[in-house]
């Protein structure tokens, strides 16, 4: 009996086999220990997002930025590095650690030129920063305003600075802060509102352009 060739009409010719039904595998997110983490975790736990921050014993995730986000960093840390004297150095985007169950990550910091070891570190502990600055995002706007730098003034941490877009402006405004002696160190007191010029004598002497027109040119 001779078999009877394919034609290449029939429906079955070439067609591929119908893939099983296969059940999506539903999402495991870390479960938090009792305490919440400690500072340890951020180097043990696998397949953190880069630039994970630990406030207060929980992961705290950063969201995509704005441009003025990374162009104020740029512009910032360009011009800290002019004037910064030898005994500092100007980092960005390093983790701090505070305590146990706080390590933000400050999008620059000045630290003491001592604390650089090596191109392998990950952080700096809170005794070798000078100086932390936050660039506000609207996603971390009450962190940036309100949690950090409580955290970073009760850290000993002598200098904060806090940077956003003007209200109703389109260029950057940077509000400098001191710790004050007479809070016993625990909070910061406001020491200059710099809108187009960041002209300061602590914590060392600079005069950096923050217009409009010097973001742009980056």
């Amino acid at each position: 009996m001779t078999a009877e060739p394919l034609s290449a009409s029939d429906d079955s010719f070439g067609a591929p086999e119908p893939e099983p039904d296969v059940e999506p595998q539903p999402v495991r997110w870390p479960v938090p220990p009792p305490n919440g983490y400690t500072v340890d975790h951020l180097s043990t736990l696998p397949d953190l997002p880069p630039h994970t921050e630990l406030i207060d014993g929980s992961l705290v995730f950063v969201s995509p930025q704005r441009d003025f986000h990374s162009t104020i960093i740029d512009l910032l840390v360009t011009g800290l590095r002019q004037y910064v004297p030898r005994e500092l150095k100007v980092r960005r985007e390093m983790t701090v650690v505070l305590n146990a169950r706080n390590a933000p990550e400050p999008d620059i910091c000045l630290v003491r030129a001592e604390a650089v070891t090596g191109p392998l570190l990950t952080r700096f502990e809170a005794e070798d920063v000078v100086l932390a600055i936050e660039v506000v995002s609207p996603d971390s706007e009450a962190r940036d305003k309100d949690a950090k730098p409580r955290k970073y003034a009760k850290a000993g941490i002598p200098h904060f600075w806090l940077v956003e877009l003007a209200e109703g402006e389109n260029h950057p405004v940077v509000r400098t802060y001191e710790l004050d002696p007479v809070s016993d160190g625990f909070r910061y007191t406001p020491t200059g509102i710099h809108h187009n010029q960041l002209k300061l004598v602590v914590p060392f002497e600079l005069d950096v352009d923050i217009s409009t027109e010097a973001l742009e040119r980056l």
